[in-house]
């Protein structure tokens, strides 16, 4: 299954890439849902091949996953990798600059089940197609609209 959303965002392209690896935010973001982060990694940008270790909750299950940076290409792409399970997961962010002041964010989000309660998870998220797409078009739309009011707090 497949889930992708494109935002524009009215910054340069430099600072929507800050703060699109702005690790140490994302990382408090998701301890503040709950969700326990352990970095696989020393200071603040992870090499190709390392990354997290998280614990969540999901389903009345304890859940683990692993995240790992795939590529970083400055200030164009981020992609990872995960794996929870029998569930793989592929996360590709491209960049593109509309004008100096303008950026268009590409976001793809893959699953790839690789057991039978994978796969029974994935069919109920392709059940629920539209709500997740309307879920994650939202947030896209709230992080594009939290980095633009950070630049112009900055500014």
């Amino acid at each position: 299954m497949q889930v992708t959303g494109t935002e524009d965002v009215e910054a340069p392209i430099e600072h929507v890439f800050a703060e699109l690896t702005a690790f140490e935010a994302l990382e408090r973001q998701a301890l503040r849902r709950g969700i326990d982060v352990r970095r696989k990694f020393r200071g603040s940008v992870p090499n190709i091949g390392e990354g997290w270790e998280a614990q969540f909750r999901f389903r009345g299950k304890e859940r683990t996953a692993k995240i790992e940076l795939e590529e970083l290409e400055a200030p164009h792409l981020v992609q990872f990798a995960g794996a929870s399970g029998g569930l793989e997961t592929n996360t590709h962010i491209e960049l593109v600059p509309l004008s100096p002041k303008r950026t268009r964010v590409n976001f793809v989000f893959k699953m790839a089940p690789k057991t039978l309660s994978a796969r029974l998870l994935v069919q109920s998220f392709k059940l629920a197609r539209s709500t997740i797409n309307k879920r994650f078009q939202k947030r896209m739309s709230q992080f594009a609209r939290d980095i633009e009011n950070k630049l112009a707090k900055s500014a």
